[in-house]
């Protein structure tokens, strides 16, 4: 079956659903997401979005923290872009029915503040800001007669000029096209094709590339993957940010605690009770993240001990129940009372700072071809994220790719008229041996954790790619034998996102940042205060099929 619309938006957190809503003003729009529309790593957000709006805060402020944090390596005008915009795209969210806690006395906003900043800049819907932000932007998008959902459809492949005229023999950098994408729906289990004029990569992040993470079970890295093999440059994959305290506890699955608990005062402490951050940096509990998880996985090697815990329970009981209502059931469901005991914490992959590099209007080097939100580098983060600048970011290149866009409308409307191939399964056939896909899923994860994970060494890195090099060849020959699903094509990208992990590891000798080598220990500016850029077209690369 073939699909046609204008626009094609790959993902339905707040970067697609903001792209989305404006795109529709100039034509149809077909949203793709691989599970439930609701699904998106969005709908998981607790603590907030940063934006300038106290009084005793300025852009200058803002945009001096987020540098901090970034570690040498954030693109400055980037940042000021972002920053500067925030305000007015928070007021926006308002209009759409957003509703962010506010003081009771001033009817202004509750501003929070978490680790790396230097001012309560956050703004926040109690401890569930993006369930709030993602379900008014839904509302609104299932309003609009140009949107269309499809759910339980995953990308499989980017339509290109490449793919359909050349297959596998592009050897140079020239600039392709993008046409759709080659689209699994899972409901019926074939591959359509869904053509566009301009398609738009939202997928989010790649926290289950790690044994442990917060990340929902979405968040396998699809779009970073499917935009790499179609030629997209990728930037700074080694820089995974480690979220300092996700629930640890062994029924809980992914449950992050927000950093906004630290923000209102919580302290971590070792099991004998001792606080233990003063030890690491001037900020103690407010420091950013790389930080604060390094500390705490050096406390968990000196001790042996399984976590350590956040404690909170000087604050007063019922503030910190209103606060945090979601943490708080939780964790009491859990036997855990946040305002008697302190809340057992380990760290956990959380956030990709790396990714398709996109320009300040989200373009990548192929042509109309966008990435906005996590699954782009747009220069924005560096070496580390600043805590609560990721929706923001979504927000601002959402609106920046529009921009884009809607200055092309009248641009290849012809497009949709034209033919395209189907999907050609080959020969493949219906798998009898789905059990390599768990094994080698489950494989890559533990690799990724135990070898590439908040301390790496060049040893461990080697043997992670020797181990990851294995599994890509095994998932290849899989993946031409058989018939798709979901799962292998989730283990396919999840495969490609782990080796851009490790070899973009390797190539930087130095810590910074998210990236911490015991062997380089410094920060050296001489040689490697610029991003790591791979390209499928690199010669260290093999061809990705």
């Amino acid at each position: 079956m073939d699909v046609f619309s204008d626009f094609l938006i790959i993902g339905s957190g707040i970067a697609g659903l903001s792209c989305a809503l404006r795109l529709a003003r100039h034509g149809k729009v077909s949203i793709i997401t691989k599970k439930s529309k609701l699904d998106a790593s969005t709908n998981f957000a607790q603590g907030g979005i940063a934006a300038v709006l106290g009084l005793n805060d300025s852009f200058d402020l803002h945009v001096k923290d987020t540098l901090e944090a970034g570690d040498g390596l954030c693109h400055e005008d980037v940042v000021k872009m972002v920053v500067e915009r925030g305000p007015r795209l928070i007021n926006e969210l308002v209009s759409l029915g957003v509703d962010f806690k506010t003081a009771a006395d001033t009817g202004s906003f509750d501003l929070g503040r978490e680790g790396g900043h230097s001012r309560n800049r956050i703004v926040h819907a109690l401890d569930v800001t993006g369930r709030e932000v993602e379900k008014n932007l839904i509302n609104r998008a299932e309003e609009s007669p140009n949107i269309t959902f499809y759910e339980n459809h995953m990308a499989v492949d980017l339509l290109t000029r490449s793919r359909i005229f050349r297959r596998g023999a592009v050897t140079t950098e020239s600039e392709d096209t993008c046409w759709g994408a080659y689209v699994l729906d899972a409901h019926h289990g074939r591959v359509d094709t869904f053509v566009a004029r301009f398609t738009i990569i939202c997928t989010g992040g790649a926290g289950k590339v790690y044994l442990y993470t917060s990340n929902p079970d979405i968040a396998g890295g699809d779009g970073m993957a499917i935009g790499f093999r179609a030629g997209v440059k990728v930037a700074n994959m080694e820089f995974v940010q480690f979220h300092p305290t996700c629930l640890f506890h062994p029924h809980a699955k992914n449950f992050l605690i927000s950093e906004a608990v630290r923000g209102e005062g919580g302290r971590l402490m070792d099991a004998q009770g001792c606080y233990f951050m003063e030890k690491y940096h001037p900020r103690k509990d407010l420091a950013a993240r790389d930080i604060v998880a390094r500390a705490i996985d050096r406390e968990l090697k000196k001790s042996g001990a399984d976590c350590v815990y956040l404690d909170i329970t000087h604050r007063d009981a019922d503030y910190l129940r209103s606060r945090f209502p979601n943490i708080y059931q939780t964790c009491l469901s859990y036997g855990i009372d946040i305002t008697k005991d302190p809340i057992p914490v380990v760290p956990a992959a959380h956030y990709m700072c790396g990714g398709l590099v996109a320009d300040l209007s989200a373009r990548t080097n192929v042509n109309r071809l966008y990435a906005v939100g996590e699954a782009a580098c747009t220069g924005l983060h560096g070496a580390n994220r600043l805590a609560s600048n990721s929706l923001l970011e979504a927000l601002v290149f959402a609106e920046a790719a529009y921009q884009d866009i809607a200055a092309q409308t009248e641009e290849n409307k012809d497009l949709l008229n034209k033919d395209f191939p189907s999907w050609d399964p080959g020969g493949a056939t219906d798998s009898d041996e789905s059990v390599v896909v768990t094994h080698n899923w489950d494989e890559i994860r533990r690799t990724m954790w135990n070898y590439v994970g908040i301390v790496r060494t060049t040893k461990r890195l080697i043997r992670a790619k020797h181990r990851i090099d294995n599994i890509r060849q095994e998932i290849d020959e899989y993946y031409w034998d058989f018939l798709i699903t979901r799962d292998l094509l989730e283990l396919r990208n999840l495969a490609t996102v782990a080796d851009l992990i490790v070899r973009s590891a390797l190539i930087r000798k130095e810590s910074r940042g998210l990236h911490y080598m015991p062997e380089y220990p410094q920060r050296d500016d001489e040689n490697w205060s610029v991003d790591t850029v791979l390209s499928i077209y690199d010669s260290n690369h093999d061809r990705y099929r």
